[in-house]
């Protein structure tokens, strides 16, 4: 639903580039395997695993959705994220980079989080915040105005920095069930591209999630676990929601299914290798896009690091 909006879009810039000034809200991407991205959403994560966790993810979607003349505008998106707890700071460390391709546009992202944790309850609850920067570019040459060297139309690529913060909490109680609730880019900040007769401008719109879910072992058969999964996004004007339920062996193979509502049909299968998680997902479109799918690859590793201590020394005598 959310990259719909901006694919829809390019021939809405066109349009208003005529008039000399538009204004756009920027979404953020979209992924089918949320239940193992939950860093990039919520500062809150950081850390709630005894272990440093990175994630990576690629994404292309609506595979072989071209524009008027040919070219590829599908958005197309990599990820990877990285948390870790940190005793000294009570909490937790984590980092998100993501490269947003759509269209004529290309978003870099970093966020840097940090949250604060501690035990409530059954579980643990982090409380976190987080810094983001984003390069937007914009290749204004590749847009095709209806006039010829129009005056009033960017010719050249142009790219802005803009400043993002994050907030958000996230309640775990482990191998049992968690609930998050989180905004990105609260500050709405926004980029601007001007030439003499021309501005166009571009702001990050204020984004609220909500993810939850739980993990039921089988009574009778405990190899077996069944983890469904729940995502609500929200601008405040248009709504997202995410239902996923995963059919997880021995932790160690899983299959199911994600169904966005109004949008797409997603079929999720992946593994475990030791301590390594490979995953991939194949969204089937029930909106009217027109595309072959979308195609998603998931790969996560978890470790700890053991610091021995070392070989203690007396002074006194009868040690020596």
């Amino acid at each position: 639903m959310y990259n719909k909006i901006r694919i829809s879009s390019y021939s809405i810039i066109l349009f208003l580039l005529l008039f000399g000034f538009a204004v756009f809200a920027q979404q953020e991407p979209q992924f089918t395997q949320n239940m193992f991205n939950t860093m990039a959403i919520n500062p809150g994560f950081a850390g709630s695993k005894d272990a440093i966790c990175a994630t990576g993810l690629i994404r292309q979607q609506w595979v072989g959705f071209k524009d008027e003349d040919g070219n590829k505008v599908a958005p197309e998106t990599f990820l990877i994220s990285i948390n870790s707890p940190v005793n000294i700071l009570h909490g937790g460390l984590g980092a998100t980079i993501i490269q947003d391709n759509y269209g004529f546009f290309k978003d870099i992202t970093l966020k840097i989080a940090y949250a604060y944790r501690f035990d409530i309850g059954m579980g643990n609850l982090g409380l976190g915040i987080n810094l983001g920067f984003l390069n937007q570019s914009v290749d204004f040459s590749k847009f095709n105005p209806i006039q010829a060297n129009d005056p009033l139309i960017l010719n050249s690529e142009e790219s802005d920095m803009m400043l993002d913060f994050g907030a958000g909490a996230y309640y775990l109680v482990p191998n049992k069930y968690y609930i998050g609730l989180s905004t990105t880019q609260i500050t709405q900040t926004n980029a601007e591209y001007a030439s003499e007769n021309n501005i166009v401008k571009f702001y990050l719109k204020r984004h609220y999630y909500l993810t939850a879910g739980y993990e039921y072992t089988l009574p009778r058969n405990p190899s077996f676990e069944i983890d469904p999964s729940l995502l609500l996004k929200s601008d405040g004007v248009k709504n997202q929601i995410d239902i996923a339920c995963l059919l997880k062996y021995n932790n160690k193979v899983w299959g199911g299914v994600n169904y966005r509502i109004q949008d797409a049909i997603c079929v999720i299968l992946g593994l475990k290798i030791k301590d390594i998680r490979i995953g991939y997902s194949y969204d089937i479109n029930t909106s009217a896009i027109g595309s072959s799918g979308s195609h998603e690859i998931m790969v996560g590793y978890c470790f700890k690091i053991d610091i021995e201590s070392g070989r203690r020394s007396y002074k006194n005598t009868r040690f020596l």
